[in-house]
Order: structure tokens, then sequence, then C-alpha cells
């Protein structure tokens, strides 16, 4: 008999909290992995945990049901006190493919609940008052900028030499024909990949994150990762069925799980994000791009983004797709974020915050910080009249 995904039950389940292992810093999943293989009893233990998410009968044609159920658990418990339990990814890493992979064969989500997911990548800590600080593209006074910002930011781009090289690597795959396809999509997606993997953000967010004031500039903007290769198809799939294929390869799995929880309205919070970070919230988003859930502007008059789906033929799954999908096109936190970048306005610079403390991406918190300013019911950011059209669309739940 299969075991199973016997670990995808709650009561067996591994923890998405992590802490740091006492004395220790937390490895990459590779490092820890080749550790835990050097020795005996971790290495059979973890055998044995990925024979159980695998569901293979290898070494348990003999256990069955709750016997089975208990050397999973076993298994687990036994790796608790490992520096596997606590491991982590980082983005762009040179083995990111297979440090993911063992992330997963360690932490399995929640059965139909993927908004639960856990991040697999290590926090980045980062503001955007500190990519503001290093990009000259960025206006801190937007209304000198009477031009089109997506333009000036794609000729900044030009001039640098890592940004070039990159996006000059995925120009071509993405728009090049070949044979009765318009473009080479895999190969176009890998290369948009390492463009927002390696680029500076100084560089890569003004291209796709620049405020406008006109359609050219909006424009410009909706066409910056080549959406005809990248994003269109011929027929748009359901959205649930485009994020079981998402499941399926470990990179975007994990984009979509750090985004997922980087990018995690929430109303009371000062900037309507529940960790309190734009630029966490914008490096998850640009992540996605390159997958198969590739998202991108739904137009040119308005900052909602969407990945190529819709909801049609949900059945009884409607109401999980519309929230699938929303949380993407109605997102308050994603949309602030875009803006502030756009208004060179981080969170800290009008209001001093400490980052809501959570153990998962929807955990909430006993008590709130609260906007000692005027009252904004609709979780607005602060807009000036000075500032560009663009960079004024009112965000309204």
């Amino acid at each position: 008999a299969r075991v199973g995904l016997c670990l995808l039950s709650t009561d067996v389940l591994l923890s998405a909290e992590v802490s740091g292992l006492p004395g220790g810093d937390r490895l990459d999943c590779v490092k820890a992995s080749d550790q835990c293989l050097k020795e005996q009893s971790c290495s059979t233990k973890f055998r044995t945990l990925r024979q159980c998410v695998a569901g293979k009968e290898s070494n348990f044609s003999r256990a069955t049901g709750l016997e089975a159920k208990d050397e999973c658990r076993s298994a687990m418990e036994a790796l608790k006190q490992k520096s596997l339990y606590n491991c982590r990814c980082k983005r762009g890493m040179k083995k990111e493919k297979n440090c993911l992979r063992i992330y997963w064969s360690m932490y399995q989500s929640l059965q139909g609940n993927d908004l639960l997911e856990d991040s697999p990548y290590e926090p980045v800590n980062s503001r955007l008052s500190d990519i503001f600080r290093l990009a000259p593209i960025v206006s801190v006074e937007p209304v000198l900028s009477k031009g089109n910002n997506c333009l000036d930011a794609a000729k900044a781009c030009n001039l640098n030499d890592t940004c070039k090289r990159f996006r000059s690597a995925y120009i071509t795959p993405c728009t090049s024909s070949t044979s009765n396809e318009i473009c080479n999509k895999r190969k176009c997606h890998k290369a948009l990949r390492l463009f927002f993997d390696k680029v500076p953000p100084k560089h890569s967010y003004g291209m796709l994150f620049c405020s406008c004031r006109d359609v050219a500039c909006t424009e410009r903007r909706r066409q910056t990762i080549v959406p005809v290769c990248s994003y269109e198809d011929r027929e748009k799939p359901n959205c649930l069925n485009l994020q079981e294929s998402c499941k399926k390869n470990y990179i975007c799995r994990s984009r979509l799980a750090d985004f997922f929880t980087n990018c995690q309205p929430e109303s009371r919070s000062v900037s309507s994000c529940l960790k309190e970070n734009y630029a966490d919230c914008l490096l998850a988003y640009s992540g996605l791009i390159g997958t198969v859930m590739t998202p991108n502007y739904i137009d040119s008059s308005s900052l909602s983004v969407a990945p190529w789906c819709d909801c049609s033929n949900s059945g009884n799954d409607r109401d999980e797709c519309e929230k699938f999908l929303n949380f993407f096109q109605d997102n308050i936190c994603l949309k602030n974020a875009i803006q502030a970048f756009g208004n060179g306005t981080d969170v800290n610079v009008w209001q001093p915050i400490l980052p809501v403390q959570t153990t998962t991406a929807t955990t909430t918190t006993a008590s709130r910080l609260k906007n000692t300013g005027s009252e904004t019911t609709n979780n607005e950011i602060p807009s000036h009249n000075d500032s560009p059209a663009c960079a004024n669309l009112q965000v309204r739940e």
C-alpha cells in the first residue's frame, strides 16, 4: 500500500514558524542538507521524510496505515532538532532549484489553503528608502519631472552595464520568432528571471514601477516584460488550474509563496501591508515575473495587476478562484507599494514604525500600530497635489 502524502495532514504538518537554532545562524537548505547527510541519524530520518512526502513504497512495503504515519511523524520530530528544520534559500542563488527542492521536502502546505504557505526565502530586510538614496532616476520632487518616467528609466538602464546586458538578454528571446510561435516562452521566462534577480532594484524597479501621467508612459510600463511573449497566450486558463501548474515547479511555487507572505494586506496597519515593508512586497512581486504565474498590469489606466488567467469555468470553486485572483487585482498592499515607489516615499519616511511581528503569512497581532496623523479609513497613502497623475491614483478597498 502507498504511504501517500502523509505529511499533508494537520497532525503531522511541519510548523511554518521558523526560529534560529540556539547559538547558530540559519543555513541555506543545500548546506543544511550536506551537513545532515554527513550524520547517519539525520541522513536516515531525512530520507524517510522525503519518502513520506513523495509517497513512495520503498522501505515502506510492510508499513501501512497508522504504522507508516507514525514513522513519518517520528522522522519529522527528529529533524526538528536539526538545521534542516530552519533552512531557507536565497533568491537567485547558484543552486536555487536544488535548495527549494530540499525546502519543500521539509515544509508542506495545508491542503486547500495555499495562501498559508510560508516563504522559503531568507528575509532581505531592505527598505524602499535605501533604494531611493541610490537611484537618481527617482526624483525626490516628482513635480520637476515632466517627461516620461518610464522612458527615463529605460535610458538609465542602458547607461548601466549590468542592466543593459541582462535587458538585452531577455529582449532577444522574448521577441524573436521561431516557426509558428511568436517567441520561445521558456527562454523568455528564464531570461526575465535573471534580469530581476541580477539587476539592482534601482534600475529594474525604475522600469517596472515608474510613475506616469499619460497613456504613453503607462503603456511603456506595461510593455516592460514584453507581455506578448512572457504574459499573454491564446486563451486564459482558469486561475486555480494555473496555480496548480505553478505548484508543480519549485521556483514558481516558492515565488508565489513569497508573494503571499510579503504582500499580505492588512487594513489596520500603517502601510496596509501586514509586514509593513514595501521593498519586500515589490521584490516578491518582481520574483513572479518569468514563471507561469507571471503578472502584469491589466491595462494602462490603473495599478491593477493580474496573472494571465480568469475564473470562468470555476464551478463550485468560483469563490476560491476569485479570492486568489483578487489577491493580485485588488491588493491594497501591492498597490500602495507600487505607488510609494513612484512617489519616492517609503513607509518610514512619513511615520516611523516597527514591523508587525508574525509567524506565518496570515497571522495577526493582538495590537496594531495606529496612524497618529489624520484618519485614513480607506488606507490611502498621503499624496500631494504636485505629484504625477499616476502616482496620485487613489487606492481604495
